[in-house]
């Protein structure tokens, strides 16, 4: 049986959000002090239905003592009190151990061969190899939005990844490439992952497309604790 794959938070201190002036920092009050200060946000999505009055933050002090913002923010408790990671870059770590471990089951096949990899005028998160030397062009996104049981991504309009999943349709079709989306989950709520297609039809269109054209659609929940957030267990896909 495989250990958990997990990545330390470190000393958190929790807070309250009060405002969000800009997609990348928050205003909140510590907990302990009552001090309001500032704090960056690294995951620009809308997070509305998280980022609420009085919701629960915890923070991390930033390790360079120049740097503008001297908190992060690292967790959020939803209203159902699960905690959120807010770290959209967290999911690109925890793929490339899952990845080497083989913990993806539909990837167990597949090596990590670049990660970074430019393709055409894009650039996706990680370039496979399996044994027969054939390649596959997988692109990991961070999700956040549960709602009712179900993952939604994405919560706000992205062209930019509508522009990846048509890439990799084009790609996989013509054979040059196999493709592969993730989906990571960064709470442990979720039953099911499905497209917010509400939010954004045209990447739930571009989504059903790209499977239907052989591109493989994943998603793997998390475990996200004050200390940790380790990676879960695959989530069926219904892509509607």
């Amino acid at each position: 049986m495989l250990s958990s794959i997990s990545l330390e938070f470190g000393p958190l201190v929790p807070a309250r959000f009060v405002e969000r002036p800009n997609r990348f920092v928050v205003h909140c009050r510590l907990e302990s002090s009552g001090e309001l200060v500032a704090a960056h946000l690294a995951d620009p999505g809308r997070l509305k239905e998280l980022l609420v009055p009085d919701a629960r933050l915890y923070l991390r002090q930033a390790a360079e003592p120049t740097r503008k913002t001297r908190w992060s923010v690292i967790l959020v408790q939803a209203a159902s009190s699960v905690l959120v990671s807010l770290q959209s870059a967290l999911v690109n770590h925890l793929a490339a151990e899952a990845l080497r471990r083989g913990a993806i089951a539909e990837l167990a096949e597949w090596h990590v061969l670049r990660s970074e990899y430019t393709q055409g005028g894009s650039r996706f998160d990680f370039l496979l190899e399996n044994d027969g030397g054939e390649k596959l062009l997988l692109e990991v996104k961070s999700c956040t939005l549960v709602q009712e049981g179900t993952a939604l991504f994405p919560d706000a309009v992205t062209a930019r990844g509508t522009r990846h999943v048509q890439e990799l349709t084009e790609l996989q079709s013509t054979g040059e490439f196999q493709g592969g989306v993730l989906f990571v989950v960064q709470r442990a709520d979720a039953k099911t992952f499905s497209p917010a297609a509400q939010i954004d039809p045209r990447f739930a269109q571009a989504l059903r497309r790209a499977q239907q054209a052989g591109v493989r659609v994943l998603s793997y929940n998390c475990t996200v604790e004050e200390t940790a957030i380790t990676w879960g267990h695959r989530l069926p896909v219904d892509l509607g």
